[in-house]
């Protein structure tokens, strides 16, 4: 494989770990802080649990992207 290749091929596998690690963090965090509060939502006011269902998760791309931006340039990774 050309350097290029590789060195695009290893900032994508670097990007990819890191934001399934963050993702899967984001889930946990919502769960415990939420969980329960979202739930009560969901049965009583179907609504409003899907606008802040979709407004979770927009802030998740948000939040999660910039962060892994961040992390990836901290590290000297590539970021477009």
């Amino acid at each position: 494989m050309k350097a290029k290749t590789r060195r695009t091929l290893r900032a994508f596998a670097i990007e990819l770990g890191i934001y399934a690690l963050l993702v899967t963090g984001y889930f946990f965090l919502v769960l415990h802080l939420l969980g329960g509060w979202l739930y009560g939502l969901e049965v009583h006011h179907r609504y409003t649990y899907a606008g802040v269902a979709i407004l979770l998760i927009i802030g998740q791309a948000v939040v999660l992207e910039s962060v892994t931006t961040f992390l990836l340039r901290l590290i000297g990774g590539r970021s477009e």
